[in-house]
């Protein structure tokens, strides 16, 4: 059973370390999207394949790319609780 949350920081260190975000541009700022820290749609895809690896989900909704960080890590959460219940 997961408990702990999936947080902002979590996120970032997948950006950093799989989509190649700077260390300079990581962000707490959860209203952020992907385009406002010089991130496209191949960084998402690097957040998709690796929640897939680590936690056995991926995110499947593509919007999410284009919403704030916040709506990132609350659907991460989301499908962590669900895996969790299964």
């Amino acid at each position: 059973m997961n408990t702990q949350p999936f947080r902002i920081e979590d996120l970032m260190d997948i950006l950093e370390e799989k989509a190649g975000l700077p260390e300079s541009n990581r962000t707490t700022d959860a209203s952020v999207k992907f385009t406002d820290i010089g991130l496209d749609s191949l960084a998402f895809l690097s957040v998709q394949a690796t929640l897939e690896t680590k936690y056995g989900f991926e995110l499947t909704d593509e919007g999410l790319q284009h919403r704030p960080f916040s709506d990132i890590i609350a659907a991460v959460n989301q499908r962590l609780q669900e895996v969790d219940v299964a």
